[in-house]
């Protein structure tokens, strides 16, 4: 649907309609978003590239029904969107849902870009500890353009009023950039410490660079 790759607003799509001769109401409009973008994301899902072995995960701010509500939101190196997750609480559990729901997409990262916030280390040792977890300044610049992005996409709408609505429009996210490889990518930033003769044999976690 136009709507969910362009920043267009129910109206707009309406008129677009009309130009073609199509009488629609922009609630039907919405009807149709609503009922059959779940619908779409799935069918396209096998379609998709295979997501990359490089996370970057942030948090950001949507105002449902007028209040502020926090979207977890993970893309690859690629800009792919991995999973997304609206919640009305920023705290660990709600955390912990998301980077569950995320590793059910396929593949598990072996590099995971975050902000300071200190509910990830834990969780991250929790789900993935044989990840690389880089919370360094500026790291996480990838997804806070892709976050730019969405919110221009949301502009136009003039607010949305359930969770429900977020999670289904915000899951269709286009990625910030195309520019993905024909085959994986062949650098990896994190690289498994070699075990010595003498070392434990009780696998450690990666080393950041």
């Amino acid at each position: 649907m136009v709507h969910l790759r362009y920043a267009l607003s129910y109206r707009d799509v309406e008129e677009l309609l009309a130009e073609r001769g199509l009488v629609i109401d922009q609630v039907t409009v919405h009807r149709w978003v609503r009922r059959f973008t779940p619908l779409l994301v799935e069918a396209a899902r096998p379609c998709r590239h295979r997501p990359g072995d490089r996370w970057f995960v942030e948090e950001t701010y949507v105002k449902v029904a007028g209040r502020w509500t926090y979207l977890y939101r993970a893309v690859d190196q690629y800009g792919q969107v991995i999973d997304v997750l609206a919640s009305t609480r920023r705290d660990q559990a709600a955390a912990r849902r998301f980077f569950v729901r995320a590793l059910t997409q396929g593949r598990r990262p072996v590099e995971v870009t975050t902000d300071k916030a200190p509910v990830y280390p834990g969780i991250l040792d929790e789900l993935l500890p044989e990840a690389c977890h880089v919370d360094a300044a500026r790291e996480n610049n990838r997804i806070e353009a892709d976050h730019s992005r969405l919110k221009a996409r949301l502009r136009p709408m003039r607010g949305l009023k359930r969770l429900r609505s977020v999670q289904t429009v915000t899951t269709t996210s286009p990625p910030a950039t195309s520019n993905r490889p024909p085959t994986g990518c062949k650098t990896a930033r994190c690289a498994p410490k070699r075990p010595s003769s003498m070392a434990s044999t009780t696998p450690s976690k990666p080393s950041c660079p």
